[in-house]
């Protein structure tokens, strides 16, 4: 009579502690994801489009005076990338830009927005004192 206890009880233990381990291990998984998630991201975004050619001005100074090296910022692609279209309507709202007057390049510098290569230039040369 006391193995038909046993056994049910010891199985249930069993099940028991490899539940508080997985339990365990998706938390543990959890925290990692939002200290991933929880870096600062740069508060400078550039976004830009593929083949517009205004993009490829920026992209030329920045290349040619090493900006990259310089001023720390994020770029986001909105053609082919969904999110990050999105994302840039929100940063254009934000700066009271009506949906139908946003473009690429356009740069948010973390309060202000820029739109244009002349103007996104201008930004660069100033944070870089040139």
């Amino acid at each position: 009579m006391n193995k038909k206890i046993i056994i049910p009880t010891i199985l249930f233990i069993i099940i028991l502690i490899f539940s508080f381990i997985i339990i365990l291990k998706d938390k543990k998984n959890s925290l990692a994801n939002d200290s991933n998630n929880s870096l600062p991201e740069s508060q400078i975004v550039l976004f830009y489009g593929t083949g517009c050619p205004h993009c490829a001005n920026v992209e030329k100074y920045i290349r040619e005076n090493n900006i990259k090296d310089k001023i720390n910022f994020e770029e986001k692609e909105v053609y082919y990338n969904r999110k990050n279209a999105d994302d840039l309507v929100a940063k254009a709202k934000i700066c009271g830009i009506p949906t139908n007057y946003i473009g690429v390049p356009f740069l948010w510098d973390g309060e202000k927005c820029f739109v244009g290569d002349k103007d996104i230039i201008d930004f660069f040369k100033q944070k870089t004192n040139r």
